[in-house]
């Protein structure tokens, strides 16, 4: 991997997607609002030296990898949606190097606006354990 200060960052801030994520017999039957933030570390001096989408992280191909897997998936757990979301970063965008993702559920604690679980992946690790 390259040294992630060397890269930069290409990020999705805030996506809202409604899905089914959850332990509690409510949350398997009624689809709620998951909120999603991803960076994703590449080099993306090649796609500005282009102006070529090929040469750059395309954010849209990713959000609606990331949206499409939340509206058909349901999940149990944040920290399984979490891990799929990376691993979808990495597959979907050959550049990446590095991702990190934050999946949160707004109102689901009483008295908490959002609770979630961040992670901070490799593509080294994610190549390891494909």
């Amino acid at each position: 991997m390259n040294d992630i200060n060397q890269l930069d960052k290409v990020f999705i801030r805030d996506l809202l997607v409604r899905g089914i994520l959850g332990i509690n017999p409510e949350e398997r039957v009624k689809r709620q609002d998951i909120l999603i933030n991803v960076t994703m570390w590449a080099d993306t001096r090649p796609a500005a030296q282009s102006d070529d989408i090929a040469d750059a992280v395309n954010y849209r191909t990713v959000a609606k990898a990331i949206i499409d897997h939340i509206e058909t998936g349901e999940p149990y757990l944040v920290e399984r949606l979490v891990q799929e979301i990376a691993d979808i970063c990495f597959a979907t965008a050959v550049g990446v190097q590095a991702v990190e993702v934050s999946v949160e559920k707004p109102g689901a604690l009483r008295f908490a606006r959002t609770v979630g679980v961040s992670i901070f992946r490799t593509r080294e690790a994610f190549e390891r354990h494909a």
